[in-house]
């Protein structure tokens, strides 16, 4: 059976979510209309705002309703440390787990050629501009341990490096409660490789 055009495009509209495919979009908009029209209003209206209203900081690039979010116009964070991470989501995970105090600065992706990202997509002139200034004292690199993180912590090291920067790099290995038989060959190696003395 052929679909309603109105419930096949708003299907399709929420397949544009990462890991929603077909079955899971036909089931949140069944659910949506036949139980929650009051829900799906405020999701509609919630979304259109944010759409509207959100933007990224003119600092760190990471989203805010206004032009500079409120960690990089927080006075009392340490302005001489930045964390370089790769998503808004990685700001909201250290700042959750961490007590991390300095600034931020979010690249909205990594170096990635074959994708068509280099250094100006994501942002690096920026990075740059505010390496210039001279109030950061120390960049804490916390892309992911991926080829293109690592690649992508290696050029900002480097950059670090030009403007007289301490460039430092988050520690990768086993996870907390994680057991040795458990883990892959690629992450023990690199614990291995990065231990530290206690």
């Amino acid at each position: 059976m052929q679909a309603e055009p109105i419930l096949h495009d708003l299907m399709q509209a929420l397949r544009c979510l990462p890991g929603v495919g077909q079955k899971s979009a036909q089931r949140m908009v069944f659910h949506l209309l036949e139980r929650d029209r009051q829900g799906a209003f405020k999701l509609a209206q919630r979304l259109a705002e944010a759409v509207d209203k959100i933007g990224h900081c003119k600092t760190c690039q990471t989203l805010t309703s206004s032009e500079v979010c409120v960690l990089c116009s927080d006075e009392r964070r340490n302005h001489e440390l930045l964390c370089v991470v790769e998503t808004p989501t990685d700001v909201m995970a250290v700042e959750s787990a961490t007590s991390f105090k300095g600034v931020y600065f979010v690249l909205n992706g990594r170096l990635s050629p074959l994708d068509g990202l280099g250094p100006a997509e994501i942002g690096l002139d920026k990075l740059v501009d505010r390496l210039k200034i001279g109030e950061i004292k120390e960049i804490i690199l916390a892309t992911n341990p991926t080829v293109e993180g690592e690649a992508t912590a290696h050029y900002i090291s480097e950059m670090a490096k030009k403007h007289q920067v301490k460039a430092t790099r988050i520690a990768h290995g086993v996870p907390f409660g994680g057991e040795l038989e458990y883990i892959d060959s690629g992450t023990l190696s690199h614990a291995f490789s990065g231990r530290s003395e206690v």
